[in-house]
């Protein structure tokens, strides 16, 4: 029997590693690797040769402009790979008869709620990174037929990501200033790969939220990585403005990003593991 085919984009980033962990070995699906240099998703022309030639039974769509700050300066380039991205891998999808995954961010809320949001919260984003994603969330709800969106937050795994980066903090300095007014659920990669993985074969399409569960500070969160990897790191604890004052920032970090995983509950019960379980997994399998 034939392998269905899956494209992946953005297949270096720590989402696009951990779905090639968890599809490895898997007979049902073959596994097209692409990233900047083999597909440009801002051109129509590239997705449309590409999908026409594959043929794929669905595409996964992990690759996005991140980096919060640059996204405030340069609005230009957000917008063609965070919003006409996803719409050229939209109609190409739809054009070739392909599900579509596409995976979003808690910033395209406010973040300046106090309760966890729901996928029937309205999105309210207040950076030019959030605008550009809610765009490319839009884009796909326009043109995908069969389509998941699932929006995540604080996601960390094979690649640079906050964890490592306190952990080479850890190794200069005695001791770290990390904020802790910014409130949120850490997510593993992998956590998050398997919830993908669980979903994209299914018809329960629409939008979701995918986070690990429970809750934290960043600065929490720096000190469990530093008790699970023996570090004897002090972490300051500190707030957003005193941290401003110290690193200015382009873009407005949402002081509450937690997400409730409601669609999937309501709609089939999945649940990821809590945030203290994950990380003491990651360290265990990708730090000691």
């Amino acid at each position: 029997m034939e392998r269905k085919k899956i494209i992946i984009t953005g297949c270096n980033g720590q989402l696009g590693r951990a779905l090639n962990r968890e599809y490895d070995g898997n007979t049902d699906y073959e596994l097209i690797n692409t990233d900047v240099d083999e597909l440009d998703i801002t051109s129509a022309e590239a997705v449309l040769k590409l999908v026409e030639e594959v043929r794929p039974y669905a595409v996964i769509n992990c690759a996005a402009h991140t980096n919060v700050d640059k996204c405030e300066t340069d609005a230009d380039n957000a917008y063609r790979i965070n919003a006409i991205g996803p719409r050229n891998l939209a109609v190409a999808s739809r054009r070739y008869g392909a599900k579509l995954m596409h995976i979003s961010t808690d910033y395209v809320f406010a973040g300046d709620g106090k309760r966890p949001y729901t996928e029937f919260d309205a999105p309210a984003p207040a950076s030019m990174y959030g605008a550009s994603k809610l765009a490319g969330e839009n884009f796909v709800r326009e043109f995908a037929k069969e389509y998941f969106i699932v929006r995540t937050a604080w996601l960390y795994g094979e690649g640079k990501n906050f964890v490592r980066t306190l952990l080479a903090l850890s190794e200069k300095n005695g001791e770290v200033s990390v904020v802790c007014d910014q409130i949120g659920s850490p997510t593993s990669a992998t956590e998050l790969a398997r919830a993908v993985v669980r979903l994209l074969p299914t018809d329960n399409y629409g939008t979701f939220h995918g986070t690990c569960g429970g809750v934290c500070s960043w600065a929490d969160f720096a000190s469990e990585i530093f008790r699970l990897t023996g570090k004897s790191t002090k972490v300051n604890y500190i707030t957003s403005e005193e941290y401003a004052a110290k690193f200015p920032a382009s873009a407005k970090r949402p002081a509450y990003s937690v997400l409730d995983n409601y669609m999937l509950r309501l709609t089939g019960g999945y649940e990821f593991a809590d945030w203290k379980d994950a990380i003491a997994a990651y360290v265990r399998d990708f730090v000691e």
